[in-house]
């Protein structure tokens, strides 16, 4: 399975942006697929994630301000970011995890990567 991920970009502290993640195959649509980003610097580190049924986690660093969706028919995982931080600014990647594995933060559970998309949030 291939990833692509998209939307990142440069914007000012409080704007929004929606990241998204299209796979290129259907069987996407049964995975867990979660968001994790790499600050400069630091280490890459959990974002949000949703299994196949719709269920949501969230860092709580994002908690009320991100929110993780799909679209099964387009293969797509959204991350629509509002109300952005500085601290915010990193390479986003998706990725997804064939068996559904528990807990979904734990990144030696995901078997496909995209390749990343920077956000930079400006003060």
């Amino acid at each position: 399975v291939q990833l692509q991920a998209c939307g990142g970009g440069l914007v000012q502290a409080g704007g929004s942006l929606r990241l998204s993640c299209e796979a290129s195959r259907r069987t996407f649509s049964t995975y867990v697929v979660g968001w994790f980003r790499q600050a400069p610097g630091k280490e890459r580190e959990f974002v949000a994630g949703i299994t196949s049924g719709g269920s949501t986690n969230y860092a709580d660093s994002v908690k009320g301000r991100f929110t993780i969706s799909r679209d099964n028919a387009k293969n797509t995982v959204y991350l629509q970011m509002n109300n952005l931080k500085p601290e915010d600014t990193a390479v986003y990647y998706c990725a997804a995890d064939r068996r559904g594995s528990w807990p979904m933060s734990l990144q030696r559970y995901y078997d496909y990567w995209g390749q990343g998309t920077l956000v930079t949030v400006s003060s």
